[in-house]
């Protein structure tokens, strides 16, 4: 996972656990609502004062939207890894599911 990945899961979560949304966000940042979700999927990436507004807007530090671990109960884990699968070796996936399920229709 690169930075910028780590940047955009932290910031989804620790939004969301704040309890804000994307709008509410966006006002306490003073910036368009559009903004901020084209940042969550990855479409722009903000500026070091605009990292500082969010930060601040989210009651945390900078730094910890860059952090490769969550902070849970006091201690730090590894946030969640999810594995990226080559689209071919899903489709090839999908086709053998697909073929089993023709399959077990017959029976």
């Amino acid at each position: 996972m690169n930075l910028r990945q780590i940047f955009i899961i932290n910031l989804r979560r620790i939004r969301k656990d704040a309890g804000l949304s994307q709008m509410k966000l966006a006002e306490l940042c003073n910036t368009a609502v559009n903004y901020i979700g084209r940042i969550e999927v990855g479409l722009n990436f903000p500026s070091v004062e605009m990292i500082e507004k969010i930060a601040k807007a989210l009651k945390i530090k900078p730094y910890q939207l860059f952090l490769d671990e969550q902070l849970v109960n006091g201690r730090l884990k590894p946030l969640p890894w999810k594995p990226v699968l080559p689209e071919f070796i899903k489709k090839e996936v999908l086709a053998k599911l697909n073929s089993a399920v023709q399959t077990v229709r017959k029976y």
